[in-house]
Formats: structure tokens, sequence, C-alpha cells
């Protein structure tokens, strides 16, 4: 879990210092995004957004799928979305020492405002949004793709639903591999 969290914040190969079971989780959080970028499925959610945001659409269709995740997170698991957002947030701290320093430098801000949980919700998305588009100084415009979440919702939930069993059985594949 440690590996796939952080995953993003390791550039190369810099994690060969990490014990394996981490480095099995970056490894494996990049198989998962090479799959996710291929896959048609999250091909067709891009597209509704192309025009608008260029490259930023798969950054957009992560957070989207993420929200419907969160939302329907019961379908995914027997364990409550807080019980899990707050387990999650303890395991992360205890391993602070581990964490590389962009993670450590978000970790508070996810604590504090919730992310995890939040992105059940729409107004949580708009949040992301938000601040995602503030690290692109306003470039990205991704501040605006709550109306297309609003506008396509129906249809990137029935996206999401079609991915995440693919995307399981992907996972369970991967994982035996490692």
């Amino acid at each position: 879990m440690l590996g796939n969290f952080i995953a993003d914040h390791v550039r190369g190969n810099k994690f060969k210092h990490l014990p394996e079971d981490i480095q099995k989780g970056i490894y494996l959080h990049r198989n998962i995004d090479t799959f996710t970028d291929a896959n048609e499925i999250v091909r067709i959610s891009k597209r509704r957004l192309h025009e608008r945001y260029g490259h930023y659409d798969g950054v957009i269709i992560d957070i989207f799928y993420d929200h419907f995740l969160a939302k329907n997170w019961d379908q995914y698991s027997q364990i409550p979305l807080d019980i899990y957002t707050n387990s999650i947030y303890r395991y992360l701290q205890s391993q602070i020492d581990i964490l590389p320093d962009k993670t450590k430098e978000l970790l508070p801000y996810m604590i504090k405002y919730n992310w995890l949980y939040n992105y059940k919700f729409t107004e949580g998305i708009q949040d992301v949004l938000n601040g995602m588009n503030r690290r692109t100084q306003g470039k990205s415009k991704m501040n605006l793709a709550s109306e297309d979440l609003e506008l396509y919702y129906k249809e990137f939930e029935n996206d999401f639903q079609a991915f995440i069993f693919e995307l399981i059985n992907f996972v369970s594949i991967e994982i035996d591999k490692l």
C-alpha cells in the first residue's frame, strides 16, 4: 500500500533502497498507470474532456474515478470509508520517515481536509480540481471540470463501473507476478 501511495513522488529507480514490499507497490502503481492509460473505457472518458483540457484529461479522469470509487465505496469494501481513510492516515503518519519529501508536504493537508473521504462528494472533487488548477497556475483550467462532471455524470459513472472490474482483474494478476 505504501509503495502504491508514494509512487507518483518517486522518480525513475530512486527507490531501490526501500524495503521490497514498498518497491513492489511502486511497480504495481506504475503498471496500473500503464494499464489505465491504454484502457479503451478510460479513453472514452478522456475524449469527453480532451478538447477543453488537452493532456490534463487523464488527471481529471483519475479524479473523477476516485470520486466514483469513494461514492460507491460500500460496493467494493466491507470497511466503511471513514474508518478506512482514517486507518490510512494513521498508517502514513507512522511511516513518515520513509515518505518522499513531496508526500510529506502533502500529507498534513490530506489529513486536515480529509481528502480521501471527501472524494465522495462533488464539493470535495471541486476542491481537488481547484488545487490542481492552482498548481498549474491556471493553465489547466481543471477548476472548470466539475461542469463536465455534472454534464456527463452518468456516463462517467458508467465508464468507471465498467473499468473498475477490469482494473480489479488486472491487479489480481499483477500482484501474483510481483
